[in-house]
């Protein structure tokens, strides 16, 4: 198994070379995000282990790129960081695991064998509703070919309601099928995300594809002129 580590801490990385040789891994060590970039394009790699704080490009942004440019090589991010919102940037950009420093070596050893077990999946197909596309791997949505920004929780609403197109969902559909914890999402999120997407995908186009279905839920069509 090849494994390229991108890693900025000189001390650290030497460890995981030695680490990862001795179980076997074949190890490509780069210290800093464009190296790592370069190096994970060029070349064919089973795994990608990422520090998230790199010099010249961080870890968020190599990951990102990777995806935007088609590769698809399981990536196991590393940080220092901790908390939430770090570990929900480093999927959300296409990790495909996390990692907090200070880990288990073993732990690091586990997870980087269970994503090449994993690797082969299917890559997420691109769903289109007339002329609106969402691609949830490159998490790339578009309106006539327009890119159209979304917020993590905005992309996953609207990847629900697509994938559910023609069908009414309930707000607590959207909950249990787009929040971690249906427990801390309030009904009324759903409203506002809604409104969101409304504003960003439809009226700029002159299009209602999202429609109320008073005292039920949402339904997403293809859309009609507003």
């Amino acid at each position: 198994m090849r494994v390229l580590v991108v890693e900025d801490d000189v001390r650290l990385a030497e460890l995981l070379w030695r680490g990862l040789v001795a179980e076997g891994f074949l190890v490509d060590v780069v210290h800093d995000g464009r190296a790592g970039l370069a190096r994970a394009k060029g070349a064919s790699y089973d795994v990608v282990v990422l520090d998230v704080m790199l010099p010249g490009m961080n870890g968020f942004r190599v990951c990102a790129a990777l995806r935007e440019a088609e590769v698809w090589t399981p990536i196991l991010m590393l940080t220092a960081k901790d908390g939430e919102l770090d570990e929900a940037e480093g999927l959300d950009t296409g990790a495909d695991d996390y990692l907090t420093k200070p880990f288990s070596y073993l732990v690091l050893v586990a997870r980087l064998r269970a994503l090449v077990r994993r690797k082969q999946r299917a890559r997420p197909s691109v769903l289109r509703v007339g002329d609106l596309e969402l691609d949830p791997a490159a998490r790339r949505c578009t309106r006539r070919g327009t890119p159209v920004v979304l917020t993590a929780k905005e992309f996953a609403v609207l990847h629900y309601l697509m994938r559910n197109v023609g069908d009414v969902v309930t707000k607590p559909e959207v909950i249990e099928n787009v929040w971690d914890s249906a427990g801390e999402a309030d009904p009324n999120l759903v409203e506002v995300y809604v409104s969101a997407l409304r504003r960003k995908i439809d009226l700029p186009f002159g299009r209602r594809s999202i429609t109320t279905v008073r005292g039920v839920g949402y339904r997403l069509d293809v859309e009609a002129d507003a």
